[in-house]
Parts: C-alpha cells; structure tokens; sequence
C-alpha cells in the first residue's frame, strides 16, 4: 500500500530523518515505535505532505506522492490523525466532522452513516462543543473525522496516548474493524508495547531518525523491546 524509500529530512542542520526505508502492506496494522523523539511523528508529517522531506520517495499504490499537497494526497484516500487530537474545540461535533467533508473523493453534504456505526457516542452529541468532551471522545472524533473520508490507508499518531483504558480497548477494536470490515490499512505510532502486541500486524522500530527493525509482530521479541523501546 505504502513504500518509502530513502527518506531524508532536516530541521535546520539537525538530520531528523535518515534513510528511511518503510513498508506498510496493504489490508495490515503496522505499528511504528520507537523512544521518545527519534523522529515518528516527523516521518508521519512528510507522508502527509505536512513536511517536506530533503530527499527520498513516499509510494501509495504505487504512485509516486513525494510533491503532492496534503490536500491531493487526502483525496487520493489517505487520512490522518494527528497527535494531540487537534479537533477545533469551539466547533461542535457535527462541525468539527463536516471539515473533513470537501477533501473528500467522491462529494457529499452528509456525513457517512459508517462513521457513527464506529463511534455511536458522536452521534448522541453532534451539537455538544469539541472542546466539552473528555480526552477519549475527542480521540474518537479525532479519528471520526478522518473517516469522514473514507480513507483507504489511515496514519494515526499516538491515537491511545492519555487515554482511559477502556476507551484505549475500544480504539484497538476499532482499528481491527476498520481492516476486517472496511479493507483499511493502517499506519500507527503506538508507544505501549501491549497495545501495539494487539493492534498491530506488524512493527516497525526507530532509532535516532532510522528505521532499524522491522517484522511480523510475533517476532517483536523482548531483547528487542530492551534494546530499542525501554527507558
């Protein structure tokens, strides 16, 4: 579904991503982990066109997206979720999804009645304000919103990060779905070791802007954790 090649990027002089080599396959969870700071959500912003990468490829079926905007790589079915959820929080739930509704593939006024079969709850606030509801559900219309799209291919950054563990058992179940159901493929930041064992099909390991381990995820062994993931 997703291939990069050679990625490279620079904040100023500082080498954030190096040579990045990434595969994502299609209709699979792959988790991208890695400590704190060695340059995750930096290569999620690049396959979104957020950020522009010094050098390298971002493939999407095949199709080179390297120079495309944020807004044609959303139209060509690919749909992100940002880290800290980033909703508009003096919006209201109905608003704050309607955003997503003109990067959209195929037109429409409505929103898709798939999104509220995920996340029943929005559908019972639609005119409550974004920045009224807890950490969790503004999670869920974070993600909400980026179904809006009908994505093919979803990036979602630490999508569990400050969240109650319920809510944190409903979006692994969620995600499973989205693949099992819809034939999403999914790219997921996910620093919990557990919850990426049960979301994710495969993983892929950062180090210092490298990706320097990559595999099925019943092959994330503990030396591996050890070496890469603890603190």
């Amino acid at each position: 579904m997703l291939r990069v090649e050679g990625l490279s990027q620079f904040y100023g002089k500082s080498n954030i991503l190096r040579d990045v080599d990434l595969d994502v396959p299609d209709g699979e969870c792959t988790c991208l982990m890695g400590r704190n700071g060695v340059g995750k959500t930096t290569l999620l912003r690049c396959l979104m066109g957020l950020t522009p990468n010094r050098a390298g490829k971002i493939l999407y079926k095949d199709r080179d997206i390297t120079r495309l905007r944020p807004e044609e790589r959303a139209r060509l079915g690919i749909g992100y979720v940002p880290q800290g959820r980033q909703i508009f929080p003096l919006l209201t739930v109905g608003e704050n999804l309607q955003v997503g509704l003109p990067a959209r593939r195929k037109p429409t006024k409505g929103i898709p009645s798939f999104v509220y079969g995920f996340f029943p709850v929005l559908k019972e606030m639609l005119g409550r304000r974004g920045g009224d509801l807890s950490g969790g559900q503004q999670q869920q219309l974070a993600i909400a919103r980026a179904l809006v799209l009908e994505p093919e291919f979803l990036i979602l950054d630490e999508p569990t990060e400050g969240i109650q563990p319920n809510i944190v058992q409903g979006i692994i179940a969620t995600v499973k779905r989205l693949i099992a159901e819809m034939g999403m493929t999914v790219l997921q930041v996910e620093q919990k070791v557990p919850v990426a064992r049960k979301a994710g099909d495969r993983y892929a390991i950062m180090e210092r802007g490298h990706i320097v381990d990559s595999g099925d995820m019943a092959d994330l062994s503990e030396e591996k954790i050890r070496n890469f993931l603890s603190v």
